[in-house]
């Protein structure tokens, strides 16, 4: 099987604050822009772009549809730029304009600015640069809804949503494909996920996790576990909460679930032990990973932040070792992973955390979590922005295919 990424490193040494300063020089040598899929929240790419606007101030933002009020004053200071999309449908009915996000995202103007950053999880890089700019990608995930996880959105999807998808997919993977041309650098925010830019548009990429605020999850080094289990975050099929909530209920385990989505259905599979929280203010939420005894986390991630947040709280995680999770949790240091998606496995999981519990040390696991720090993401991207934006682009990709 061929390596598909090459993997960036560095010491933890000094150059970070230097690179930072870098970063800062040369953008007021160049005109720089940042490409960003939608600002209707912030969420994990809307955080990565707040770092990368951290690093290049004066840079102006272009974005399918922007919601001001739903988005950090860290990004309103920028000029933001929004598509034609932005006022036939605004930030109500985005998704449902997916057919036309490559027009809207070809018509934006790009002439005259040097280095173009696109954070990629909806079709971002499908932007035309000029003959002499930089495009560097940063990839959150090729799109999951037209590749990996297209069978699961349709399949959820109504009978006119399922038509319209059978009709527009195999189009917008042609247009996915073909736009990989556009862009002179990748960066994956994981190795998982770089094996999928190879795959998709046959092409490397380096890998540079995402950032992580752990600050907020510092908990004191005499806080107790308290006695549940917990899942969290968005409460969609691919996470398999349900495998979670089943293992939980026939151990008669207590289990904590926050966040939205949670259906009847979900619900009628829980016992009197497992509590559906919704979403909750974040004081709970760090109270609730800080009290913990692990955090439970079945499904398939591009990368997956919370294990880092509750090893940064000083608790354990018991992952599915596939995606994400084998980047952040170290089996049987900071948690534990099992090997299949059911909650036969889970159940085995539990049962071996709880005869090792008292081995997993809280400073280990928070020693573990800074090195996914925002302060490491932003020294690592500003050198490696830095190098790239002053290097001429790759040769030609290998010949690829929408049907990969």
């Amino acid at each position: 099987m061929r390596t598909s990424a090459a993997l960036l490193r560095y010491a933890d040494d000094d150059r970070g604050g230097g690179a930072v300063q870098t970063a800062a020089a040369a953008n007021r040598r160049m005109r720089v822009a940042l490409v960003h899929y939608w600002l209707v929240g912030m969420r994990g790419g809307e955080k990565v772009l707040e770092v990368l606007s951290d690093l290049y101030p004066d840079a102006d933002i272009f974005t399918l549809v922007c919601d001001p009020a739903a988005i950090s004053p860290r990004l309103r200071r920028h000029r933001i730029h929004t598509s034609f999309l932005q006022k036939i449908g605004g930030v109500r009915h985005y998704q449902k304009m997916l057919p036309l996000m490559p027009f809207a995202l070809e018509s934006f103007d790009l002439t005259g600015y040097d280095l173009i950053i696109s954070s990629e999880a909806g079709p971002a890089k499908g932007i035309v640069p000029g003959p002499d700019a930089t495009h560097i990608c940063y990839c959150h995930s090729p799109m999951r809804y037209i590749w990996d996880l297209y069978p699961q959105y349709r399949a959820a999807s109504g009978a006119v949503t399922r038509a319209m998808m059978s009709l527009a997919a195999p189009l917008l993977r042609q247009w996915d494909v073909s736009t990989a041309h556009r862009v002179d650098h990748f960066i994956a925010n994981s190795a998982y996920v770089a094996r999928r830019i190879e795959k998709y548009y046959r092409r490397d990429a380096l890998v540079v996790h995402p950032p992580v605020d752990l600050s907020r999850f510092a908990a004191p080094a005499s806080a107790a576990p308290g006695g549940y289990y917990l899942c969290a975050g968005q409460i969609t099929p691919y996470k398999k909460i349900e495998i979670a909530v089943e293992a939980c209920t026939r151990l008669g385990r207590r289990l904590r679930v926050i966040g939205s989505g949670a259906n009847a259905a979900l619900k009628r599979l829980a016992g009197p032990t497992v509590e559906f929280l919704g979403p909750v203010s974040d004081e709970e939420m760090v109270r609730s990973f800080a009290g913990c005894r692990a955090l439970l986390f079945p499904g398939v991630e591009d990368f997956g932040i919370v294990p880092l947040e509750v090893m940064a709280s000083g608790r354990p995680v018991i992952a599915y070792a596939r995606g994400g999770a084998l980047e952040t949790v170290v089996d049987g240091r900071t948690g534990l992973l099992f090997h299949e998606q059911t909650a036969e496995a889970v159940v085995d999981a539990i049962r071996r955390f709880e005869a090792a519990e008292p081995s997993f040390d809280a400073q280990a696991l928070r020693a573990h979590a800074r090195s996914f720090d925002t302060a490491v993401f932003r020294a690592r991207m500003a050198e490696l922005i830095g190098r790239l934006s002053t290097r001429p682009g790759p040769a030609p990709a290998r010949e690829a295919s929408a049907w990969t």
